[in-house]
């Protein structure tokens, strides 16, 4: 029996993260995975802004933008254009990128970490108490934990043991997948071409190959088990797009169906699910991946508070209760591009492509359809009506004295940021925690800063320093009393 105090299920992108996180904030973890090797199969290729900001967080963002291709405009609907580079972020595009190099990426960090994968490791059945999580493994082994997360995908064998439902429906139409070479790329980095026989988009992956993506009316029924040859996905582009980009080698490819399921709780006593295994979606709008990785970073450091005796054991609460409503935003995105995209009715597909081009006119309704595409929307509703309004949204990268909000967040620790023109709050809180001074005047008096970016606590008036203390105690306890929680 493997004692540790979290296990992880699953070295995608997800449990890669979390694995990531609970090891950099001295986390003991043990990270299993059912394959014993590493796919060389793509299936997430973009990164949007907000989760570019994530991994700015911990220095990963630059390394991942040099492996990937960005994308500054993206049109969800015909004649419908997003132009990205009117975000407010360092990140202002959507990269490309395969996920094996975000897997590597963060891989080789976890690593680095100490994190120990194991590979070829079968979770059978799991069990727990009011101490400890115990997981059997194929050929009688068990690993023992003070808690689990599954990110073991769509089909989590930790979500069925654990007991919770995976509500929703499949879509009916198989989308065709395949990894291309052409001789002839187009000229957008991201191109997409919608006709009334279906939608086609072709992504390239930086090293010579593509990913050809079709939703073909004439082929959507198409059993899911029979090959998928190259000439069908010719077929399919010329059809719908007026060309094939001169396919010319094909290294795999395969049906798809897609579900829109989520799981009615992210938590079960000591188990967690994360990613895939709590959520799955249309794959319009690239979102899975993102929010995984948003599960992780939120799951992460509150589970380390706890374990290292830095928070009660209620803080976990608030995981189900914030990921969960982006889980459920994220299906309802989704869903729409799905209906809009792939709806069978021409004059409803019509209308809703003249209601979208009609609301990317609109700041306020452009702000919104960016901020929910992008991550950069996403915000946390607060404990209280009397909260600040900043409290629980996504904190935007200052320039303080110190450096860069972002890059301060690499150590994976709270920030207080103090705007005062005195700087009473840094003399408050003393070496308590992090703090960075600022002296942007639209930045609220003192803002305490999460571990993922979000904002725990502002105000800008009133008794600052005393409130400053009582949020600091509130969330990042007492660094004199932390202790590392044991199994």
């Amino acid at each position: 029996m493997t004692q540790t105090d979290v296990i992880v299920v699953g070295a995608g992108p997800t449990g890669l993260m979390l694995a990531c996180e609970l090891a950099q904030a001295g986390v003991r973890c043990r990270l299993l995975e059912r394959r014993a090797e590493q796919p060389n199969i793509t299936r997430a290729f973009a990164v949007h802004a907000r989760t570019l900001e994530l991994l700015d967080a911990r220095g990963l963002a630059d390394d991942l933008l040099a492996r990937g291709v960005p994308v500054r405009q993206v049109a969800p609907a015909p004649g419908a254009t997003l132009d990205l580079r009117k975000l407010r972020t360092r990140y202002p595009m959507v990269l490309i990128v395969p996920q094996s190099g975000t897997e590597h990426l963060l891989e080789a960090r976890a690593r680095e970490l100490g994190v120990e994968i194991v590979r070829g490791a079968e979770v059978v059945g799991l069990r727990q108490d009011d101490r400890r999580v115990v997981v059997e493994l194929a050929g009688g082994r068990t690993e023992t934990a003070s808690y689990a997360v599954g990110c073991d995908g769509a089909h989590s064998t930790v979500r069925g043991l654990a007991g919770i439902d995976f509500a929703g429906k499949q879509y009916q139409t198989h989308i065709l997948l395949a990894d291309v070479r052409v001789t002839e790329p187009p000229q957008d980095a991201l191109f997409a071409e919608a006709s009334d026989e279906g939608v086609v988009l072709m992504v390239p992956f930086g090293d010579g190959w593509f990913r050809a993506i079709a939703w073909d009316r004439l082929r959507e029924q198409v059993p899911l088990d029979v090959p998928l040859p190259m000439e069908e996905m010719r077929d399919a582009f010329v059809r719908i797009a007026g060309t094939d980009f001169g396919m010319r080698e094909q290294r795999w490819s395969s049906r798809f169906l897609s579900e829109r399921r989520q799981a009615a709780r992210y938590r079960a006593g000591r188990v967690f699910l994360a990613g895939d295994s709590a959520h799955v979606h249309s794959p319009l709008g690239a979102q899975g991946m993102n929010t995984g990785i948003g599960d992780a970073m939120n799951l992460g450091w509150k589970l380390a508070a706890v374990l290292r005796g830095r928070a009660p054991g209620g803080l976990l609460d608030s995981y189900e209760r914030e990921r969960h409503r982006v889980g459920a935003q994220v299906l309802t995105l989704t869903d729409a591009f799905n209906r809009l995209v792939l709806g069978r009715s021409a004059i409803r597909r019509a209308l809703r492509n003249v209601t979208l081009r009609l609301a990317l006119r609109y700041g306020r309704s452009r702000s919104f359809l960016a901020g929910r595409l992008t991550g950069l929307g996403i915000h946390y509703p607060p404990a209280t009506r009397r909260a600040h309004p900043w409290t629980g949204r996504r904190m935007p990268d200052l320039r303080c004295a110190e450096g860069r909000l972002y890059e301060l967040l690499r150590d994976g620790r709270p920030l207080l940021v103090d705007a005062t023109p005195s700087g009473e709050v840094a003399r408050a809180v003393g070496d308590t925690v992090k703090v960075a001074r600022h002296e942007d005047p639209g930045v609220p008096g003192a803002v305490l800063v999460r571990p993922d970016g979000y904002v725990a606590w502002a105000a800008d008036r009133g008794d600052l320093p005393g409130e400053a203390m009582a949020a600091v105690a509130q969330w990042c306890g007492a660094p004199a009393h932390a202790h590392p929680a044991r199994p």
